[in-house]
């Protein structure tokens, strides 16, 4: 009777025991299974905001791209706005050659016209360059003014129509690319973003500087009702 009795203890034991592990057993998985889903909501997470980090990027440098072809397109007509004014007898041939330089200067600005810039002084030596050109085009068409016979001509004035488009669109190409730095920029600094957006690649992108008169675009403008009364 006493050996059965033992027996049944130690049946009971094991029985506990088993019980015991199991419930353990149980604990960890669960424990382990909420840490799971934590991992797969900070995936998730993460893979979205870098999916969002990466359409970011992709609009600056869209835009960026957009900048660039509105300072060609300005670039592009200058040639044949000086050829047309270069015909004018007597006309002030300084200012000719510094809208030539001046052109001949922003294409020496080394950038890459597809990404945008992460290095200020890139994007202010782009920029500076750009401007020198913007005062050297807004002299010469002062100068164009005193010679009626030249701005009555058609050429001249389709030539007028396009670089006025086109300083148009350069203000809005600005301040477009600039919303989407700033976006960008944003992003970057927000969580969770702010502590892998540096170590996937993802830098601060810098924006185009305020300058007095940015906000509106460069006025190109001929006063041929008063011609000629410009007539030198």
């Amino acid at each position: 009777m006493a050996l059965e009795t033992t027996a049944a203890e130690s049946n009971d034991l094991e029985t506990r025991k088993h019980k015991a592990i199991m419930k353990k057993i149980g604990i960890i998985l669960g424990v382990v299974s909420v840490i799971g889903v934590l991992i797969l909501i900070l995936v998730a997470v993460a893979g979205g905001s870098y999916n969002r980090l990466v359409k970011l990027s992709q609009a600056v440098d869209s835009q960026w791209a957009q900048v660039q072809n509105v300072y060609q397109r300005r670039a592009d007509l200058i040639p044949n706005l000086v050829s047309t004014v270069s015909g004018a007898a007597n006309f002030e041939k300084s200012t000719l050659t510094e809208i030539t330089q001046a052109r001949a200067s922003v294409g020496q600005v080394k950038i890459d016209p597809t990404t945008a810039p992460t290095d200020p002084a890139k994007i202010a030596a782009f920029d500076q360059a750009q401007g020198q050109l913007s005062s050297a085009l807004s002299r010469l068409l002062v100068v164009v003014e005193r010679y009626p016979n030249l701005t009555a001509t058609e050429n001249f004035r389709e030539l007028q129509a396009q670089l006025e488009g086109t300083e148009n669109r350069i203000s809005v190409e600005r301040r477009d690319f600039n919303s989407a730095v700033q976006n960008y920029d944003t992003a970057i600094k927000s969580f969770p973003a702010v502590f892998y957006a540096a170590a996937l690649g993802f830098q601060y992108k810098p924006y185009f500087a305020a300058t007095p008169g940015a906000e509106t675009a460069h006025k190109v403008q001929f006063d041929f009702g008063n011609a000629a009364t410009n007539k030198p």
